[in-house]
């Protein structure tokens, strides 16, 4: 008897889940446990798209339940790859699209590429290719890609240490452009390894970064690579305001320093992205008080200082840097 009670609530159940169309809410047993379908193939829009001037490519798809799904995107030549996921039914223009953003670094180049479609559970892929006729550009501020070399109106510090090496690069390991710097040495006396400082006037501005005046609409973003089996290193960005508008930094007595030291645990390329609003002042590692008025001022920012450190009892340190940029929103590179 209790077997009949249950079925008839089971089919009490299903029969208050169905639409006044008698079409059921959600998926269906019969749809949920079917075999894969693919009903429409596997495509995109523009056999070459120019990302550049804000040309987007579409996926699409269609199969017979929802799924779980991911495109991956290769540059044939760069190796770069986008990922794009999701669960649906089908892949259009609301969840397939590509700006000519990167998922794992180099970023794309103008290149052919070679997007997989694969879903879970299923044994078949299917691929579709196109050409990026020019890269995403991204809109914001340069401080550094290193392209045209070494800035005569950049400061460079480097220790005597041993096997030091804190110049620009160029080779297979870059992720934007051409060139990036490394930043290796040891020095067993100091956490310095070396230093840059990038100041407004190297940009031609007067005296400050051509910058928002919201510190909330402001994100310093920038590339660093951890090198594996290395001591670990420390990047130290320092920002500094010219708080009473006199054309230089005078950390002493009356203009800012906020600060973002950044720990590199990891191994290869990754973005790192702070909003300005969010940098603290620090003293040897530790929160403390700025020196000016002790508001984020980015429109009087006048010098960045970019540190390489590491800690002098752990031997030989290294890093690279790259795409040092200011953004009006997180970077998508």
């Amino acid at each position: 008897m209790k077997k009949y009670f249950l079925l008839a609530v089971f089919a009490l159940f299903l029969t208050s889940c169905r639409k006044e169309n008698d079409t059921y809410e959600g998926v269906s047993i019969q749809e949920l446990y079917s075999d894969f379908l693919l009903l429409d193939n596997f495509k995109v829009d523009k056999d070459s798209v120019d990302f550049a001037n804000g040309e987007k490519a579409t996926f699409t798809a269609k199969f017979n339940k929802p799924v779980n799904w991911t495109i991956t995107i290769t540059g044939q030549t760069s190796k770069a790859k986008k990922i794009i996921t999701g669960q649906s039914k089908t892949i259009d223009v609301s969840n397939g699209q590509w700006n000519g953003s990167t998922t794992e670094f180099p970023m794309f180049s103008k290149e052919h590429c070679v997007a997989q479609l694969t879903i879970d559970n299923v044994v078949d892929t299917f691929t579709v290719s196109t050409n990026i006729k020019s890269v995403k550009v991204n809109p914001g501020f340069i401080v550094a890609d290193f392209e045209n070399g070494f800035n005569p109106s950049w400061t460079k510090f480097v220790q005597s240490g041993a096997n030091m090496d804190f110049n620009i690069k160029t080779d297979s390991l870059c992720p934007q452009g051409a060139k990036y710097l490394k930043m290796a040495g040891t020095v067993n006396w100091d956490y310095l390894i070396g230093l840059i400082d990038f100041p407004a006037t190297a940009y031609g501005t007067p005296k400050t970064f051509p910058l928002n005046s919201n510190p909330d609409n402001v994100y310093f973003n920038c590339l660093i690579y951890g090198v594996p089996n290395t001591n670990e290193s420390l990047v130290l960005f320092q920002f500094k305001e010219d708080e009473d508008g006199n054309g230089t930094y005078n950390n002493a007595t009356t203009d800012d320093e906020y600060d973002y030291q950044i720990t590199v645990n990891w191994s290869g390329w990754k973005l790192i992205t702070i909003k300005y609003s969010d940098l603290v002042s620090l003293s040897n590692g530790q929160p403390a008080t700025p020196h000016g008025n002790s508001v984020h001022n980015p429109d009087k920012l006048a010098k960045i200082s970019m540190l390489h450190l590491a800690n002098p009892a752990n031997g030989f340190a290294s890093s690279k840097l790259d795409y040092i940029i200011f953004t009006d929103a997180p970077l998508e590179p």
